[in-house]
């Protein structure tokens, strides 16, 4: 599905906005009272007693472990979710996992905001979907554990219908939480998926975002409830986070050993070189958008680059790429704005695994895009070979699309030679 994006604000708005500020009686960014409770939501939503004492509560429970992360140097990390285990940096997986544990323990609901970590008390999320489907009334609290604070939602259901209050609750500098913002709205989404994801929105008022877009503002929420098998976060953590869905076709096309498709191997040098060299790979677009900047790549460095995790001779890998025999060199152009991608993707999740005889991993992965409020937009069979001293290779990717039209949307091809010519006059491409 094909979604709709980057609506243009009409310019008749735009001018209204500005005549308001001008005459002083436009509603200013919302002041945050002594509550936290933003000026718009003050009629809808008022703190007691009862939540002042959870906040604090929570907050005891936490702080203890934020001040360890924040008291802590950070170490280096790779780019994978997991591989900062070692390292104790707030927002770091060792640091919320602890925190959503130390909840848990605690008789809280709560889960991450990347849902990596499983939730605690999940059984007490699965009895209020329960409810919302049985129409019983029912209360449940949720907190979302993020690196500079948590969200919490206090959930309420009567005869099917749900309401939310959403609060954001966020570290200040002596590390208590302080409520930034705090919204209510009634759920016109709510779905418990078969892939074990509550998602629900809804619409609340918001007087500047009404001012820009004439409508309400929108939120959605999407929370895995259900349990995953450890041995599938480890592997999503190290083969498949790392690469993602992003700026890459990895796992966005078929292709094998015997075939390697349409795999993109600049887009790959640009994902492996920094896991590789723990630096940001040298070869950057230039600075002037008018300019399409080309480099010439050592046959050496690019070949071992690639060569790391992928089986094939490197005559493959010239027949799929720009190679310069005379100057033992592939020729490199960065992505440029014609080769932009929508940033809000989706986010891949291993929900099963198959250990080969022949020493392969064969991993069964859901493409997870909470912007589409969908816990499995797409799905993908992806093998990797491992080696005992810890290094992998990825041997071949089958994707599965759903039934009917799909598109993924977000992804954008690097220029083919023809494509440039057409877009660019020569003299945009004239050297490196």
């Amino acid at each position: 599905m094909l979604l709709e994006k980057n609506k243009k604000v009409p310019l008749f708005v735009m001018i209204l906005l500005i005549l308001l500020i001008l005459a002083g009686c436009g509603n200013r960014t919302p002041e945050i009272s002594d509550t936290g409770v933003t000026r718009q939501d003050s009629e809808v939503y008022s703190f007691d007693k009862k939540e002042t004492a959870d906040t604090e509560r929570i907050a005891e429970i936490l702080n203890d472990i934020y001040e360890e992360a924040v008291n802590t140097p950070s170490g280096h990390s790779s780019m994978a979710y997991g591989d900062q285990e070692e390292t104790n940096i707030l927002g770091s997986p060792d640091i919320l996992r602890r925190m959503v544990a130390g909840l848990g323990e605690n008789g809280y609901v709560a889960v991450d905001g990347g849902n990596q970590i499983d939730m605690t008390q999940a059984e007490q999320a699965l009895a209020f979907c329960r409810s919302v489907d049985e129409k019983e009334r029912d209360e449940l609290t949720i907190i979302v554990v993020m690196e500079m604070g948590i969200r919490q939602f206090d959930l309420k259901t009567e005869d099917g219908n749900v309401t939310i209050v959403r609060g954001y609750y966020q570290y200040d500098q002596n590390g208590s939480l302080q409520n930034r913002s705090t919204v209510s709205y009634p759920a016109d989404f709510w779905q418990y998926t078969e892939e074990g994801y509550l998602i629900f929105g809804g619409s609340y008022v918001s007087d500047e975002s009404y001012i820009l877009t004439l409508s309400d503002t929108p939120e959605h929420t999407m929370l895995r409830i259900l349990p995953l098998d450890e041995k599938c976060r480890e592997y999503n953590r190290k083969y498949i986070l790392p690469v993602g869905y992003e700026q890459n076709n990895l796992f966005l096309c078929n292709w094998s050993e015997d075939d390697f498709g349409d795999l993109d191997f600049y887009d790959l040098f640009d994902r492996f070189y920094p896991v590789m060299y723990s630096q940001p790979a040298p070869y950057m677009a230039d600075e002037n958008l008018g300019v399409g900047a080309v480099y010439q790549i050592p046959e050496e460095l690019f070949e071992n680059v690639i060569g790391a995790y992928f089986n094939m001779d490197y005559e493959t890998l010239r027949s799929k790429t720009t190679y310069i025999p005379e100057l033992a060199a592939y020729e490199y152009r960065p992505r440029g704005f014609h080769e932009a991608e929508y940033p809000d993707i989706a986010y891949p999740e291993v929900v099963n695994y198959r250990e080969n005889e022949d020493g392969t991993v064969t991993l069964h992965v859901n493409a997870v895009y909470p912007g589409g409020n969908m816990s499995k937009e797409f799905s993908h069979t992806t093998v990797i070979r491992p080696f005992s001293e810890g290094s992998f290779q990825y041997v071949s990717n089958e994707i599965i699309l759903p039934e009917g039209e799909h598109d993924i949307w977000w992804h954008s091809n690097r220029l083919t030679e023809e494509e440039r010519e057409t877009l660019f006059p020569k003299e945009v491409y004239g050297g490196a």
